[in-house]
């Protein structure tokens, strides 16, 4: 798999006139080759792709990467070990990197060191790798789904007045790790009362109280790949416009999926949500993209948003997350994780979506 990865790659490469490229971040390399290490660098050019750790990680790299030939650097700055290297340091040899992953110190030292080189920002390269999975990583993603449903089913019964959004948040992500989960997906999210308003809040010490909306939004991971869910519920018993915002928003998620297709443009799935709550006069209420693309990165493609130019394919794996915010109110957001195939979409979480009133 891993050779398949570094051959994509070297597409990329191909398309982009680089002549390799340097890849950092822990997650892409760990996606390329397999190591999980907190230390590791791959340089991949036309002809080889190289790794390079420190000695702390000598037995861990040698079972764990496959397709790169593997280097223990004798210092813990692998940028700056890259002096070395004579196929790095030619004039005007063009290496790119991932901007969005590199800090601004590490930035400065990747070009002072290959300062023969045409260091260049490419932050499309990586970008549009594994977006269409192979039959194992959508099982990876499954498994993941179905953690965090069985976890999301073990808190729900802690969700009463008085508990703090951050117990929920504990407990939830124990519970993953408990059922197998190598990690977070995300920090999760737990939001009561006007906090649910909030599409990326965080859990806080704030305590739930009786008659609040309370939204989760968080995810496993399995083999590095990740799931990525949302379920909203109430706790007590609901009001009238409880229930007709999250009918709404129910509908809208049933909608999008429902459009899931491949050859559809995500943009036309994005539709099919933003219509629904659109016409029922909540349009200035649902401010994100309905959804993205999930895999070994949290974010990755097909964008589902208006703006986008994505087509699905195939064994995409994509988030459908249509909501309903307002503030000093509350909000309502539901989310699966939606496989691509010909005839349409395949669910992968099987949480139940009718309003809970806990």
């Amino acid at each position: 798999m891993s050779t398949k990865r570094i051959a994509a790659l070297r597409t990329q490469l191909k398309k982009e006139n680089l002549d390799g490229m340097i890849v950092i971040h822990g997650d892409h390399v760990r996606y390329l080759t397999g190591y999980t290490g907190s230390n590791g660098l791959l340089v991949v050019d036309s002809k080889s792709a190289r790794f390079f750790t420190d000695f702390r990680y000598t037995e861990q790299a040698k079972k764990q990467v496959k397709g790169a030939k593997v280097t223990i650097a004798d210092r813990g700055d692998l940028i700056a070990y890259l002096k070395e290297l004579p196929e790095l340091n030619r004039k005007n040899v063009r290496y790119g990197y991932s901007p969005d992953y590199l800090t601004v110190a590490q930035r400065s030292t990747l070009i002072h060191t290959l300062n023969k080189a045409i260091v260049t920002a490419a932050p499309d390269v990586l970008a549009e790798l594994g977006w269409v999975k192979e039959k194992a990583e959508i099982d990876a993603i499954a498994k993941a789904a179905a953690i965090a449903d069985e976890a999301l089913a073990r808190v729900l019964s802690l969700v009463k007045p008085g508990v703090r959004e951050r117990e929920l948040a504990a407990e939830l992500e124990y519970q993953m790790l408990m059922l197998g989960s190598e990690k977070p997906a995300f920090e999760s999210i737990v939001a009561s009362g006007v906090r649910s308003a909030m599409p990326h809040g965080v859990a806080s010490k704030k305590k739930v109280q009786k008659g609040e909306f309370v939204t989760f939004d968080f995810g496993a991971t399995v083999d590095g790949y990740v799931s990525d869910m949302t379920r909203t519920v109430v706790v007590g018993k609901a009001t009238p416009r409880q229930k007709r915002i999250y009918d709404i928003v129910l509908r809208s998620q049933l909608a999008g999926i429902k459009k899931v297709k491949a050859g559809v443009m995500a943009r036309d799935v994005d539709e099919a949500c933003r219509k629904i709550i659109r016409k029922a006069g909540f349009g200035k209420n649902f401010g994100h993209g309905t959804g993205h693309g999930i895999g070994f990165f949290i974010h990755t493609g097909p964008r589902v948003g208006a703006q986008s130019e994505d087509k699905l394919q195939v064994n995409n794996v994509i988030t459908i997350e249509p909501g309903i915010y307002i503030a000093g109110w509350g909000g309502v957001r539901i989310e699966d994780d939606v496989v691509v195939t010909r005839s349409g979409g395949r669910i992968l979480n099987k949480a139940e979506k009718k309003l809970l009133e806990l």
